[in-house]
């Protein structure tokens, strides 16, 4: 009878074989992939080669403007969450009072309205203006981060006027514009 230490034995040795048999059998072109593309040695000429080689040296990374507008929207959901959390705990907790719990579920649907409100603002500013933003609202304070390289007073003021409309009462409207 097997013992179960040669029995795994002979499974990690068939599955290895298997495997090496696999690889040996593989045609030679699916080893020679470069991300995804296969070629030919013989078809690809020096100078190319050495093109590719160039380009990958002088490739540079570059920031995109978006990927500030998606830091900022990052770190503002994060913050959102732990604030939601916070008032999640004290909907669930059997120490906090029916007074407290009611003031935790008011400001979780204040909190979603906000949430409403800046995608609904940022919407407007990319329909009306054609430019990405990024809009927090803290309390009567608005803040816009617009994407443009130019900084036109013009274009900030109708913005705030944009940005006022979808109030009721007056708010401190502040726009930054970013490269």
């Amino acid at each position: 009878m097997i013992n179960k230490q040669s029995l795994w034995f002979l499974t990690l040795f068939s599955l290895i074989l298997v495997l090496s048999v696999y690889y040996i059998t593989m045609p030679n072109e699916l080893l020679l992939t470069n991300n995804g593309n296969t070629e030919k040695t013989s078809s690809v000429s020096s100078d190319s080669k050495e093109k590719k080689e160039q380009d990958q040296k002088e490739a540079k990374v570059t920031i995109q403007e978006s990927e500030t507008l998606v830091t900022m929207r990052v770190t503002l959901e994060e913050e959102r969450e732990k604030q939601m959390a916070d008032l999640k705990t004290t909907l669930t907790s059997e120490v906090a009072t029916a007074s407290e719990k009611n003031d935790a579920y008011e400001q979780m649907k204040v909190m979603d309205e906000i949430k409403a409100k800046e995608s609904t603002i940022e919407q407007q500013i990319k329909d009306n203006f054609s430019l990405d933003s990024f809009v927090k609202i803290d309390g009567t304070n608005v803040k816009v981060v617009v994407v443009k390289k130019d900084h036109d007073s013009n274009l900030a003021n109708q913005i705030m006027k944009k940005v006022q409309e979808n109030f009721s009462e007056k708010v401190y409207t502040t726009v930054k514009f970013e490269k």
